[in-house]
């Protein structure tokens, strides 16, 4: 199925927030729901929103039109979990054909349950890299973890992006007592099969049935103890996100570190969130937004334009997390697959 040609857009001026700090990434969920129900993500009986509420894949693809004659210069396709939206890979077509007229580059974030049937279609259309969200290489505790997934089908998604020639990373949330043991087998395990590895503080994001404070899991500690067995270095590799990444020299491997409670790197922010709904979030901590939903389907290209502006405005300087007092209600109370990974 074709999409509809976008409609256009009338901005020419690239994004900046009032901080000087230049908006060239954004990161566009395509649907809140998901197939997992990690323990750190959302409650076990999760609520979606009803489908009417979702953009349409027309929608999406003029959305990301309009962000790229802004100077977004990356998009990110987010969710929930993107690949288990019906057309998923039209979507990816119609933003991939932008690659090299104003894109420079499309990815996307995803749990790999899916991702065998797709891979094919996402090197196809200019995806070169991907996230995968993979927590345990352990069956049971990655069962235990996302609440009924099944590790060998995860696996053998990777095997296919990887078959696909599209680069992996491995996105892993770090959670104590439950998978802190598992991440030097998991970083040896990316080294061997020649996937980046990125460590991951869980954040409070809506609310959940267990405790974050239970299972927070500072990296400034993780790495002082990786410190002791390998050499890590520093270097300048980013990706336009925000780890902040070293060489582990015994294995020749990056590891990819971000840390958003125990060192800020809101400084050099470059990027904004864009729900399913078309709600625009000019920060993860903060649930100030605007309605591109709106602009889209009731006003015209000057309007989009007006509220990305605004946007800009608007944008806070740092997060607002706080995950040290237990119990406590989380800092937003929307959850991660509401706004996107």
């Amino acid at each position: 199925m074709a999409l509809m040609k976008p409609q256009q857009t009338t901005g020419t001026d690239p994004l900046a927030d009032s901080f000087g700090r230049r908006i060239s990434y954004l990161r566009l969920s395509v649907t809140d729901r998901c197939d997992f129900r990690c323990r750190y993500c959302m409650p076990e009986r999760m609520q979606f929103l009803p489908k009417r509420e979702i953009l349409t894949l027309e929608e999406l693809a003029t959305l990301a039109d309009a962000f790229i004659a802004r100077g977004i210069r990356r998009i990110r396709l987010t969710g929930g979990e993107p690949l288990v939206r019906r057309g998923i890979d039209d979507l990816v077509r119609a933003i991939g054909r932008r690659i090299g007229d104003g894109l420079d580059e499309l990815t996307i974030t995803t749990n790999g349950s899916q991702l065998r049937g797709h891979a094919a279609a996402l090197a196809d259309a200019g995806v070169r890299r991907i996230n995968v969200s993979l927590d345990s290489l352990d069956a049971d505790r990655f069962g235990f973890i996302t609440r009924g997934g099944d590790l060998a089908t995860v696996l053998d998604g990777i095997a296919a992006a990887r078959d696909a020639g599209i680069a992996i990373k491995i996105n892993m949330v770090a959670l104590k007592d439950l998978n802190e043991a598992e991440i030097e087998p998991m970083l040896r395990w990316c080294a061997a099969e020649g996937h980046d590895l990125t460590l991951i503080e869980t954040m409070p994001l809506g609310e959940i049935e267990d405790d974050r404070t239970d299972r927070y899991l500072p990296l400034d500690g993780v790495r002082r103890d990786l410190d002791q067995r390998f050499t890590l270095s520093p270097v300048d590799y980013r990706t336009g996100g925000p780890a902040r990444y070293v060489r582990v020299e015994e294995l020749d491997a990056k590891l990819g570190l971000i840390t958003p409670m125990t060192n800020n790197f809101c400084d050099g922010c470059n990027r904004v969130r864009v729900t399913a709904t078309g709600q625009i979030y000019m920060c993860l901590g903060h649930d100030d937004r605007l309605d591109l939903r709106g602009a889209l389907r009731e006003g015209g290209p000057g309007d989009i334009d007006q509220l990305l502006d605004r946007a800009m405005r608007m944008k806070p300087e740092r997060h607002a997390f706080r995950i040290d007092t237990p119990g406590a209600a989380p800092t937003v109370t929307r959850h991660m697959s509401v706004t996107g990974g």
